[in-house]
């Protein structure tokens, strides 16, 4: 299929771009800034910008077989003043209209509209079992998710098979809900959110990813689709298994008070409890990689092996090296297609954490002997400029750049391809030594090492949904 997706560069969009590629769906991304979204979400999509108007997106829907809406801000932005409410509702329901509206213009038009919810739509429950044929209530939430889905059911009217995913807490790694949850837990100060006995839906986020897909294809779902695990937990559940994931106590509660005092309104998307039980997705037999919540956040938590250590001596081709880091990847596709895809310069931004902000500056050159790329990053609150520069180029089989300009005194990093029958061994090492050399040990220990990990295992994580599961 050909699938237009909105909201492609949030947390779930950079997610589901490389499962639809995996799938071999072709990805057309309708985006506000060009520039942003190539450097988020690879070389391999086009782009419809949404300042080319409402004629061009008409134009880009009628070759698409299928819609995904994912656009939205987030309801944890601020708090819900007036007008942070009428934000939350036009990047929804607005957002939604217009592009339903392109869809009933287009010719022909997509099969079918998956667009985003919430369990929000239920409301506060307490402890009341929530199927997808479940009541709504009318605070703001609820009535903003009635809303935002009666926008997109309006496409039905036109032969649009219309699919509402009212999605939970979405678990990843690098952003979205774990991201903000994280910072007490690490020091020891996490707990439950208010009483603890809250019903707290949760997903994976390759599962939900997963989901969006099955229903984009499976002309079963139709209308409302939980998009939670089927394993409940309470707010105390969670927290003592996100305490265990992260080796860390669970016993400090942050009391109701406190929460509504900082968040205002808002606070009820953390309060409010929903028992919300997938019965859709179940009945149509759809398989959870992640169905309990220790699994789940053990995949978050460990990731793949990444090893970090000291060198005695420094290779020849790094001198003044320090560290070496050690990590290899299977990936689940033949050595000519996964070789294709990481000699592609223009798939950096989609391999590296959204926080980092990475961005090539200028023109990207052919990969080859002596090529040199120039790009920004950003770590922490330090925007960074870097140059690398090709200096080994063997197609199919490696290729080495070490950093001509940037924040480390040394670094050379050399990837290596090996077939395994249908799949590719990938082995990266990397030597490098921190640019404030008298304090380096310490420095990487204390950060540029985890820093490190953090990006080949958030690596890993988008192979993973790119490639499949290698096995």
């Amino acid at each position: 299929m050909r699938v237009l997706v909105t909201g492609a560069t949030g947390f779930i969009g950079r997610a589901l771009v490389p499962r639809l590629q995996r799938d071999g769906h072709s990805v057309v991304v309708w985006a506000r800034s060009d520039a942003r979204a190539l450097a988020l979400l690879g070389a391999d999509i086009d782009i419809v910008s949404m300042a080319a108007g409402q004629e061009a997106l008409v134009t880009a829907i009628s070759r698409c077989d299928a819609v995904v809406n994912l656009a939205g801000e987030p309801l944890l932005g601020g708090r819900w003043t007036e007008a942070r409410r009428a934000v939350l509702r036009a990047s929804r329901i607005e957002t939604t209209e217009q592009l339903v509206s392109a869809m009933e213009a287009a010719s022909p038009r997509p099969r079918v509209l998956v667009s985003g919810s919430a369990v929000g739509y239920y409301g506060d429950r307490a402890d009341e079992s929530l199927s997808e044929t479940s009541s709504h209530r009318d605070d703001f939430l609820s009535q903003l998710c009635q809303d935002w889905e009666q926008a997109a059911q309006r496409a039905s009217a036109s032969g649009v098979r219309v699919v509402l995913v009212r999605t939970g807490v979405v678990l990843g790694r690098a952003g979205g809900a774990l991201a903000q949850m994280l910072p007490p837990f690490l020091f020891g100060a996490g707990g439950p959110i208010g009483s603890g006995r809250q019903y707290f839906p949760w997903i994976h986020l390759h599962d939900l990813v997963k989901l969006i897909v099955a229903a984009a294809g499976d002309k079963r779902y139709v209308g409302a689709v939980n998009g939670v695990a089927p394993e409940q937990a309470t707010s105390k559940v969670f927290a003592r298994a996100l305490g265990a994931a992260l080796h860390r106590p669970a016993l400090l509660p942050t009391p109701s008070l406190a929460l509504r005092a900082i968040f205002g309104d808002a606070a009820v998307v953390l309060l409010a409890s929903q028992r919300v039980e997938p019965k859709v997705a179940q009945g149509h037999g759809f398989v959870w990689d992640f169905p309990s919540l220790d699994a789940a956040l053990r995949d978050i938590f460990v990731g793949a092996p990444v090893d970090v250590s000291s060198l005695k001596t420094a290779p020849a081709a790094a001198p003044g090296a320090m560290f070496e880091l050690q990590t290899s990847t299977l990936v689940n596709a033949p050595i000519e297609q996964t070789f294709a895809f990481f000699s592609k310069a223009g798939n950096l931004g989609l391999i590296t954490p959204a926080a980092m902000k990475f961005r090539i500056e200028g023109r990207i050159p052919p990969m080859a002997d002596g090529a040199v790329i120039n790009y920004r990053v950003q770590v922490g609150p330090l925007p960074i400029r870097w140059r690398t520069r090709i200096v080994s180029w063997n197609p199919g089989r490696s290729f080495a750049d070490v950093q001509d300009s940037g924040p480390y005194r040394v670094w050379r990093h050399e990837h290596v391809f090996t077939a395994q029958g249908n799949q590719t061994m990938m082995d990266d090492r990397v030597y490098y030594t921190p640019r404030v050399s008298l304090v380096a040990r310490l420095t990487n220990r204390l950060f540029v090492a985890p820093k490190l990990r953090d990006i080949f295992q958030y690596r890993a994580d988008v192979i993973r949904l790119r490639f499949g599961a290698a096995s």
